[in-house]
């Protein structure tokens, strides 16, 4: 299985995470993950990144890399749809920790989500 399952498509708003605290969680904008099978997102605390995303047989399985503020990362997820609605998954920080998450269905941001910031571009703002 490869392609994002209808049900899981489209944008979703986290609204919890397990390990890393709720306080914050829209430092840039509303914490956000697209599955929408191009082109897609996350932005949640200071992460901004692109997401590539594909179906498994549990759920939605992915891969993303942006910034933390300006420090590259990297990482993977997955998740799945509860009977309830909500998506229910993990995010991994490659040689960091984890967290499980809560996200809502939810509307297209109004603009388009930023590019993650380069490294170069810390030391520009000086």
């Amino acid at each position: 299985m490869e392609e994002i399952p209808r049900e899981y498509r489209g944008w979703w708003r986290i609204v919890h995470t397990e390990t890393w605290v709720d306080d914050g969680l829209d430092d840039l904008g509303p914490a956000l993950l697209s599955l929408t099978g191009g082109g897609d997102r996350l932005r949640m605390h200071c992460l901004l990144a692109h997401v590539e995303a594909r179906g498994i047989k549990s759920g939605v399985s992915f891969t993303w890399h942006g910034a933390w503020e300006y420090d590259p990362m990297s990482g993977r997820g997955s998740a799945r749809l509860l009977k309830d609605g909500r998506l229910r998954g993990r995010i991994s920080i490659r040689d960091g920790d984890s967290s499980g998450f809560t996200a809502e269905r939810a509307d297209p941001p109004d603009r388009p989500l930023p590019d993650p910031p380069a490294y170069r571009d810390k030391w520009r703002q000086w």
